[in-house]
């Protein structure tokens, strides 16, 4: 979990052990520590040799083969000691919550072996701190848009702006079933830890799908405005969407929840940095495969400069150079196009930026019937 595919490859750990010699490893500590033993007996009988060619006593080739392998000893513990205190120090950091820290992978031994184990389990450790961080951006992100909507709409009844009529509870309902469906998406967490989220897929038709979206878009960002001009900020009610979808018969398999957060943030996006009175066109289009979509968002603002499309889908990128276009607007948290990736990941599908003679133009496309990735 990247994750939001790219951590370093590594052997896995049950790899690590592998003996390739038929059970004997030329660089094990084994075959050194039995190197050392006949290192020692090599020394002293060729002192001993040595003694008995030159008459030297039998106590100076004593003194003589205890230093030698003394030395040797030493410096055969010292290689073994020295990644103990490494891995030692790496595994602390480990465990005060830095997983940043890495072995050195300059051995061919089971001290080696070792020194990868820890550093596939610091990779997988530092996966999951940046999966559960990513998870609770992109909750927190998702759970202010029907919040901030559901307080707008009943502040405005509460201070007489509008009245509850139908169609305003009918969109403080709406908000509250998506807080709803988000909360349930909480308790998918265990799922989510396993690298597995639940999809719901079901075929719907898109016009009234997509029609619905618009229409909630537009609905919540009149009840903002009720309050943002009290406030002294400025929501965009400018806007104008438009939807495309061809032919009007258009089917899609899918899932309905996770496809809304890509259509309502790339909507969210393309209206931020969309020029006063500007217009935001939804395309929906047959893709190749059954029941297959290919999607479509495009707005009139500045576009975002080739050197940056690689980037724009990044947690919390909020470049300069795609900076709202609309009086007093902001960037965001930079995570509404992060969280659209991640759904359409989810489903095996592709988004990116395309080609645009103005603005930016994301297209969206989705398998249909095709396998989902587990």
């Amino acid at each position: 979990m990247t994750g939001d595919g790219r951590r370093t490859a590594r052997r896995s750990p049950g790899n690590l052990g592998e003996e390739p010699w038929g059970g004997v490893r030329p660089f094990s500590i084994k075959t050194k520590l039995g190197a050392l033993v006949v290192i020692a007996v090599l020394i002293t009988t060729g002192l001993s040799i040595v003694a008995v060619h030159t008459k030297t006593e039998l106590r100076f080739i004593t003194v003589f083969s205890m230093i030698a392998t003394l030395l040797i000893t030493q410096f055969v513990a010292h290689s073994l000691t020295m990644p103990l205190d490494e891995m030692n120090a790496v595994a602390r950091s480990i465990s005060h919550g830095d997983y940043t820290r890495r072995v050195k992978e300059n051995r061919r031994d089971e001290l080696g072996n070792l020194a990868q184990t820890i550093n596939v389990m610091a990779d997988e450790l530092e996966a999951q701190d940046s999966q559960r961080k990513e998870l609770v951006a992109n909750v927190s992100h998702e759970l202010r848009t029907p919040i901030a909507g559901l307080r707008a709409v009943l502040e405005n009844i509460v201070d007489g702006v509008t009245q509850a009529d139908p169609e305003t509870m009918r969109t403080a309902l709406k908000q509250t079933e998506r807080l709803g469906r988000l909360v349930e998406t909480l308790l998918d967490l265990s799922r989510l830890d396993n690298g597995v989220v639940p999809l719901k897929m079901r075929r719907f038709e898109v016009w009234p799908y997509l029609s619905g979206v618009l229409k909630e878009a537009n609905m919540v960002a009149s009840a903002r405005a009720g309050i943002a001009s009290g406030s002294g900020s400025h929501t965009r009610t400018d806007v104008h969407l438009h939807l495309d979808v061809s032919p009007p018969e258009l089917t899609t398999h899918a899932d309905p929840e996770r496809i809304h957060q890509v259509v309502a943030n790339l909507i969210d996006n393309a209206v931020k940095h969309s020029p006063p009175h500007g217009r935001v066109t939804v395309k929906a289009r047959r893709g190749p495969q059954p029941e297959s979509l290919e999607l479509e968002v495009l707005d009139e603002g500045p576009g975002i400069p080739r050197s940056e499309w690689h980037r724009v889908f990044e947690r919390f990128n909020r470049g300069a150079a795609t900076r709202p276009h609309g009086p007093g607007s902001d960037g965001g948290t930079g995570l509404g196009l992060a969280i659209a990736r991640w759904a359409v990941d989810l489903h095996g599908g592709r988004i990116g930026v395309a080609e645009s003679e103005r603005g930016c133009r994301i297209i969206v496309t989705l398998p249909g019937l095709t396998s989902v990735p587990s």
